[in-house]
């Protein structure tokens, strides 16, 4: 497969979209007035929530807890929460931290994940965005290698980041996850007491104690597989955050 990409400058890709942040981007955010989601989501031990050709991954990029009498493996992601356009997107649909924007960005149109594959059907950039400028993708294969090491920058500070984003995340209370492939737990915090946890963690080494956290699944039929396995799972009403359930989707 081949495919080409030229930004046409629609600012599609700047609205209504949550921008995966790495740490050091975070508290750029938070330090500029930016609002972050906190998305979280786990697998078990056993494997239950994930295909074992994405395990490896996945554990890469995930904190090491407990649940119940069980192991989970939870993936935490902090990003800037962009409800309509981007904040720093202007008039002109031009970026105003061009020049620090987060690595995410720069990345867009290309998959972070391994084991998706870029679809231009999926992305909100113009039919006209694919139909001219530089080759993208040869052969199936990523041929920009700036863009290349730009993912194995992001795949690398988010194996870096996530002990410490397990600590903050305990700091603040958050200790519910969703099954991977069922949904998303997604918080917004307070900025004020997310940046001062933001810094008081970042100048304490991280804990190598296992966390516990429980699971909020869509349905009864995903809680008795979570159960059986001897995790736990939430039965109260989510209060401080909110289900996303990807089983519609």
């Amino acid at each position: 497969m081949n495919t080409t990409f030229s930004c046409v400058g629609c600012g599609k890709c700047c609205t209504d979209h949550h921008v995966p942040l790495t740490l050091a981007e975070t508290r750029m955010w938070a330090a500029d007035g930016g609002q972050v989601i906190v998305l979280v989501e786990a697998f078990l031990g056993n494997g239950l929530g994930l295909p074992a050709q994405q395990r490896e991954h996945a554990e890469r990029r995930s904190v090491r807890v407990r649940s119940g009498e069980s192991q989970a493996h939870v993936a935490i992601t902090f990003a800037a929460y962009n409800v309509g356009r981007c904040r720093n997107l202007d008039e002109d649909n031009l970026c105003r931290i061009y020049e620090r924007r987060p690595l995410v960005c720069r990345i867009y149109p290309a998959e972070i994940n391994p084991h998706i594959a870029l679809d231009p059907m999926a992305k909100d950039c113009p039919p006209e965005s694919w139909q001219q400028g530089p080759q993208l993708i040869v052969g199936g294969t990523l041929v920009d290698q700036e863009l290349v090491g730009l993912i194995q920058r992001s795949r690398q500070a988010d194996r870096d980041d996530i002990q410490l984003k397990d600590s903050i995340c305990g700091s603040l209370g958050i200790r519910t996850t969703a099954l991977k492939g069922d949904g998303f737990t997604a918080y917004l915090p307070d900025m004020g007491a997310f940046a001062a946890v933001l810094e008081q963690v970042q100048a304490q080494p991280a804990s190598a104690a296992a966390s516990e956290w429980r699971f909020h699944v869509s349905g009864d039929d995903i809680a008795g597989q979570v159960l059986a396995a001897g995790a736990q799972v939430v039965t109260e009403p989510a209060q401080s955050y909110a289900f996303i359930s990807l089983r519609a989707a």
